[in-house]
This record gives C-alpha cells, sequence and structure tokens, in this order.
C-alpha cells in the first residue's frame, strides 16, 4: 500500500501512522483500513458494559477525508444493533455532519471509544439515529456475533479480545478516553427547537456536554429571554423614586432661602427709610 500514495502527504502519514498503533486488536475495539484503500477502515467495537448493549460485537466503516485530520470522517455502522441505522452515516459531532466541531487532536482511536460511550444515549432524532426498546436491543446484542463482514473479512467472534477482569487499559486509551468524554452528541433537531440557525463561531462551545446538560443550557437561555422581554419591574421604579425626592427636597430649599433672603433684604431698607424719618422730625 505504501507504493499508492505519497508519504510526504499530511493525511497519509497520519494515517499510516493510526494504522501502525491500532493493527493489534484489544478487547474494546480495532480497525484497520482496506488492503486498496488508506482512506476507508474497517472497525469493529464492543457494546458497553451493563447496557443494552452488552455483550453486542458491532462492525462498521469509517470514510476519512482527503484533508484528515483537518477534516472529520464518516461513520457507518454496518452490523445491526437498535441505536444507529445500518449504512447510513451517522450524525456525531465527531463525524462529517459536523466538521464545526472535529478537532483535529481527536483520532480513529478516539472515534471509536466515543462510538462505544454513545450508544447507550438517546438518538433524540439525529441523523443515522434509532431508539430500539431495551429487549429489541439485547437480542440484537447477542444476533451481532455472528456477522461476518464480506469487504475485510472481518468475523465478529474472533474480531476482537476476550474480555477479561485483570485487564489493564493502555495509556493511548487512557487518553484517548478522556478526548472521548469531550466529544457531545449532535441533533440536528437543536437548531430547529430554538428557531434560529447559529453560525460556527456564535455557537457556544458543546463539546464537553451531554445531551442533558444542554437542554438545561436551552432552558436558561428561554429564562433569559423571557427575562429580557419582560417590562420594567416596579422594584426599578421604587429604586429610582428617592433620587427624584432628593430633586424636588433641593428645589424647596432654595426657594425658601430665596425667600428668606428677599425677606431680610427688604427689612433692612425699611428700617434704613423710617430710621430717616424719625431724623428730620
Amino acid at each position: 500500500m505504501e507504493g499508492q500514495y505519497n508519504l510526504r502527504n499530511p493525511a497519509v502519514k497520519r494515517l499510516m501512522k493510526e494504522a501502525q498503533e491500532l493493527k493489534d486488536p484489544t478487547e474494546q475495539y480495532h480497525a484497520q483500513p482496506l488492503e486498496d484503500n488508506l482512506f476507508e477502515w474497517h472497525f469493529t467495537v464492543r457494546g458497553p458494559p451493563d447496557s443494552d448493549f452488552d455483550g453486542g460485537v458491532y462492525h462498521g466503516r469509517i470514510v476519512l477525508p482527503p484533508e484528515y485530520p483537518m477534516k472529520p470522517p464518516s461513520i457507518i455502522l454496518l452490523t445491526p444493533n437498535g441505536r444507529f441505522e445500518v449504512g447510513k452515516k451517522i450524525c456525531l459531532s465527531i463525524s462529517g455532519h459536523h466538521p464545526e466541531t472535529w478537532q483535529p487532536s481527536w483520532s480513529i482511536r478516539t472515534a471509536l471509544l466515543a462510538i462505544i460511550g454513545f450508544m447507550p444515549t438517546k438518538g433524540e432524532g439525529a441523523i443515522g439515529s434509532l431508539d430500539y426498546t431495551p429487549d429489541e436491543r439485547k437480542a440484537l446484542a447477542k444476533k451481532s456475533q455472528d456477522f461476518n463482514c464480506e469487504n475485510c473479512g472481518s468475523r465478529m467472534r474472533t474480531a476482537l479480545l476476550p474480555c477479561t477482569a485483570s485487564s489493564i487499559p493502555s495509556l493511548a486509551d487512557v487518553e484517548a478516553k478522556e478526548l472521548a468524554k469531550q466529544i457531545s452528541f449532535k441533533t440536528d433537531g437543536d437548531d430547529a427547537r430554538t428557531g434560529t440557525q447559529e453560525s460556527p463561531q456564535s455557537r457556544p462551545n458543546t463539546t464537553s456536554l451531554s445531551p442533558r446538560q444542554r437542554r438545561t443550557q436551552q432552558q436558561r437561555r428561554a429564562q433569559q429571554q423571557q427575562q429580557a422581554r419582560r417590562p420594567v419591574s416596579p422594584s426599578y421604579t421604587q429604586v429610582r423614586r428617592p433620587a427624584n425626592t432628593n430633586q424636588i427636597g433641593s428645589t424647596v430649599l432654595i426657594v425658601v432661602l430665596t425667600l428668606a433672603l428677599a425677606a431680610l433684604i427688604f427689612r433692612r431698607i425699611y428700617m434704613s427709610h423710617e430710621y430717616r424719618f424719625d431724623y428730620e422730625l
């Protein structure tokens, strides 16, 4: 495969490096490019424990753009699972549906762990998402072990290492899981529900928010908008009244002082005229 591609190309160099790092399957995931196409990978992930997908082994495709890692990959599930549609690009903030949230520091390993982490979450109407019942998902999880991929030859029963209680995650897995926690599930209905179309620059960063946190954030925004539309409250008027009272009091004081001064002047003039009159007599 090395002779087919320009090894100086950043995308080729990056994918060659990741293929080497992911060549050995783990208990949780495995991914490798096709023999004749470095930009199409096939992956296998194990369903998260203590969920409806526990015991399931799921297979899919990752299609990478020539600009990778500057642009995100597209992710397609091939095994029926009850969470993502089969054969359709799924909508995640780490997928090609939302390039504005993609970060070049993410990798194929990060995407695999993100898929595992998002499987127990709700679809919420996102592209490529399903909300099957728990019983249906558990039935599909058992059936998934019989799936075999015709394109890459992977067999789900042997694609991953068997789970053991003493397994210790590698440093790369720990780092990738920390990155995966920052990835949020993105639904196309978010902008429609708020009635606005936000640009990537004006949209707040939600990469680290869960669906529940995003809903809470939207409720807070709605409350702030309602408060902004409310008329001036009586408390504001009450705060402003003392200033008006002080102005009236100052005006009255000036008038009183002016009148007192005028009376004093008038008295002095009267007394001077009275003294002059007495002197003439």
